[in-house]
């Protein structure tokens, strides 16, 4: 998982809401975890009406931080809000995103990215995850929930480690304001037949700071799933076929965890990725809405 070699160019996508705590950590670890492992890449923060310091620490250390600019919202919009807004600045042919907080291992992003030669989605899922017992329950229960409504296929759609195709992600420019997001893509990623590729991925506890998710957005979240179920899977468009569903690699991952059947994976990605599996749970261009944003 720790590919070097310079890829591509991408994008990288950071929402963030009063993350004065670990803002600096999370965009220092950006800039060295993608500093030589892309050919070319951008970080974009997006504040997403912030009311603590979190643009005054941008601004503290944007001179140590030559990739990385800062686009504000003037309130809290949410956080699908965010990460369309930074997606709509991306420049560069892929596109990925990942939370403020440093739970993930940016490094990873260049084995993610290396996929996206084949797949158009590239979604990681967190493989010995580091948060409370509940709240990775709640998430069980959701994701199972998510697999039988809308078909996201995925084991673990909330995954803030994902990397896109920007022609991919054009089509899939989330109108959910808040954490139903993944979801809302996940589903109509699904309805347009693109293909995904699971990768683990490590996850780490929370550097710093609060977690934005708490227990009152679970209900909030599950009506919103309902409503997008009753709306755009029982009377959305048909789903196109896609063969095959969604692909689950494997690499050196701790005894304890279970090893699902093997299946092909295309030669190309067969030398990257180890031991293929077969899932068991199996600037944009598009036209922009107002001018949401403004720059830092």
């Amino acid at each position: 998982m720790n590919a070097t070699l310079p890829t591509s160019s991408l994008s990288l996508v950071i929402p963030a809401y009063n993350e004065a705590a670990v803002i600096a950590q999370a965009i220092a670890e950006a800039e060295a975890s993608l500093s030589g492992r892309f050919d070319e890449f951008e970080i974009l923060v997006i504040d997403d009406g912030s009311f603590d310091n979190t643009a005054g620490v941008y601004q503290k250390i944007r001179d140590t931080a030559p990739h990385t600019r800062l686009i504000r919202h003037g309130f809290n919009k949410g956080y699908g809000a965010a990460l369309r807004t930074g997606f709509e600045a991306a420049r560069f042919p892929l596109i990925a995103f990942t939370d403020a907080d440093c739970q993930f291992e940016l490094t990873e992003l260049s084995t993610l990215a290396s996929l996206a030669d084949e797949y158009p989605i590239v979604a990681g899922y967190r493989l010995d995850r580091k948060d409370p017992v509940k709240r990775r329950f709640f998430s069980w229960g959701y994701n199972r929930m998510a697999r039988t409504l809308l078909g996201t296929r995925v084991r673990d759609v909330d995954c803030a480690l994902k990397v896109f195709r920007r022609e991919a992600l054009a089509k899939l420019l989330p109108e959910s304001r808040g954490f139903f997001v993944n979801t809302e893509m996940m589903t109509r990623a699904r309805q347009l037949g693109f293909p995904v590729i699971e990768m683990p991925v490590t996850h780490r506890p929370r550097a710093s700071g609060e977690s934005k998710v708490s227990l009152r957005e679970i209900p909030k979240t599950a009506t919103r799933l309902l409503r997008f179920w009753w709306s755009n899977v029982v009377f959305g468009p048909t789903a196109v076929p896609i063969s095959p569903t969604v692909i689950q690699t494997r690499v050196a991952v701790p005894a304890d965890v279970s090893v699902r059947r093997q299946v092909d994976l295309p030669t190309a990605a067969r030398e990257r990725v180890a031991d293929p599996l077969l899932s068991s749970e199996s600037a944009l261009p598009v036209e922009h809405r107002e001018q949401r944003q403004e720059a830092a």
